[in-house]
C-alpha cells in the first residue's frame, strides 16, 4: 500500500523538534530514531531521522544541514473548534523563541511554519453576506492570534 507523509529537514534539531511536538499535541508519540553510526556525516550516537506521529499524521524528520531551512511555503494547519484551543496551543508553539505572524500564522522555535485557525473563520468568512464576510477578514487580517470573540463581533457590527 502507498503511504504519503510530510518530510521535513532539520538542521540537527530532528528529535528535539519531534519530542517538542508529540507533547504539544494529542494521539501523538515517537516511533524511531535513527542515529548516525562511526564514520558519518554527523557525530556517532547523534540523530539522523526521526519518525513520529501527530495526532494521527506520521511525519519523518531528517537532519541534514543548513541548506535548506523552512519558508512559509509550507505550514501545518491546525484547526480548533475553541478560544482555549487557539490560546494552547499558540503558546506552545510560539515559546521558547517562537515568532507569531499575521492570521493565525506563526513559527515555532525550529522555523517551522503553522496556522492555529478556529473553525469559526472558515464558517464566518463563507456568510452568503458579503459585507459580513468583508467585516471578518478585515479584522482576521489585523490580527496574530486569532481572537473568535472578536471575529464574531465584526460579522455582527454593521
Amino acid at each position: 500500500m502507498t503511504s504519503i507523509s510530510p518530510f521535513l529537514w532539520f538542521n540537527g534539531q530532528a528529535e528535539e523538534a519531534a519530542a517538542f511536538y508529540v507533547s504539544i499535541f494529542p494521539n501523538s508519540r515517537m516511533l524511531n530514531v535513527a542515529r548516525y553510526p562511526e564514520g558519518g556525516p554527523a557525530p556517532a550516537g547523534s540523530a539522523m531521522s526521526v519518525s513520529f506521529v501527530l495526532d494521527g499524521l506520521e511525519i519523518q524528520g531528517l537532519n541534514a544541514g543548513p541548506q535548506f531551512p523552512f519558508t512559509e511555503a509550507i505550514s501545518f494547519f491546525v484547526q480548533v473548534d475553541t478560544q482555549e484551543e487557539i490560546d494552547n496551543f499558540w503558546d506552545q508553539l510560539t515559546s521558547n523563541g517562537g515568532q507569531p505572524g499575521q492570521c493565525g500564522w506563526l513559527k515555532d522555535q525550529f522555523g517551522l511554519s503553522w496556522q492555529v485557525v478556529p473553525t469559526t473563520l472558515g464558517q464566518l468568512l463563507s456568510d452568503p453576506d458579503p459585507a459580513r464576510a468583508g467585516r471578518v477578514m478585515a479584522t482576521m487580517m489585523g490580527q496574530t492570534k486569532i481572537v473568535i470573540a472578536d471575529l464574531r463581533a465584526s460579522a455582527d457590527t454593521e
